[in-house]
Order: structure tokens, then C-alpha cells, then sequence
């Protein structure tokens, strides 16, 4: 049953331009399902869901796989507006970015799951990526470059 709300739940916000909990249990009361607010709150949880902002200027619902296109679009804007140079030095990798742009750079980083990866720490203008080998750092640094 959870399963198939879920999966309605997908269905719903990418047919229509869902913009509250009320809305989507509405929704969701249409299709044959009697939830109550706290188990479509919990679903969007699970579900992981996104408010964005549309073109109209209002915020819906999105899944993070609609929005996986959306984000690389979103990300070569921001790598181009934030960042000022990327470089290796062994398994490091070091971002150098405009003042205050680091922390944000850094979680949109985080949120992409690089393999090999072993962790970020981010400064004011600096990200400092520890990656698994040298190897993976300057595979790293190539990938990073296309977003410039």
C-alpha cells in the first residue's frame, strides 16, 4: 500500500503543480487513498521531496529526480558565479571561491556523491575535498572543471 502511494505521490507532482500538504492529500483522496496530513508529511519525508520555485514564481513539489536535471543547469551557474580556481595537490582537492561561497558550494558538492570522495570541510572562500587516492583527485578536479 505505502509502495503504491508513493508512487502515486510521484505521479501526482509531476502531473500537476502541487504547492501544500493540503493539496496533495486532496489529491491523493481522489486517487483512492484515506491518509491523514501526518502520513503525507511523513511520505514527503521518504520520498524526499523539494519545494522549487517555478517560473510563475510560486513553490511546488519536486522529486529529486526531476530536479536531477534542473541541478546541473543550477550548478554550472553557481561553480561559474562562485568559483575562482580548482586544484589537486595529491588526494586533496582545493576550491578556491568568492568570500562567504564556500559552505553553500561545498553542501551542493556533498549532495552529488563523487565516488571515492572521502569527505569536504569548508571554510569561508576555501573547500578542502579528501579524496580515497590520487587518482580519484585529479578525475575529481576534471569533473569539477566542467561545471566551469
Amino acid at each position: 500500500m505505502k509502495t503504491r502511494r508513493h508512487a502515486t505521490i510521484l505521479d501526482i507532482i509531476n502531473e500537476y503543480p502541487v504547492e501544500t500538504q493540503e493539496e496533495l492529500l486532496l489529491r491523493l483522496k481522489e486517487n483512492g487513498f484515506n491518509v491523514t496530513q501526518a502520513t503525507v508529511s511523513r511520505d514527503i519525508k521518504e520520498l524526499r521531496l523539494l519545494k522549487s520555485l517555478s517560473p510563475d514564481g510560486k513553490y511546488r513539489y519536486t522529486s529529486i529526480k526531476k530536479s536531477a536535471s534542473d541541478f546541473q543547469g543550477n550548478m554550472h551557474n553557481f561553480f561559474n558565479n562562485s568559483v575562482v580556481s580548482i586544484k589537486s595537490a595529491q588526494n586533496m582537492v582545493v576550491i578556491k571561491t568568492l568570500a562567504g561561497m564556500a559552505s553553500a558550494l561545498c553542501a551542493s558538492i556533498d549532495s552529488m556523491d563523487f565516488d571515492g570522495l572521502v569527505g569536504t570541510i569548508a571554510g569561508d572562500d576555501t573547500i578542502l575535498m579528501i579524496c580515497s587516492d590520487n587518482d580519484t583527485a585529479s578525475k575529481l578536479v576534471i569533473d569539477l572543471k566542467k561545471f566551469l
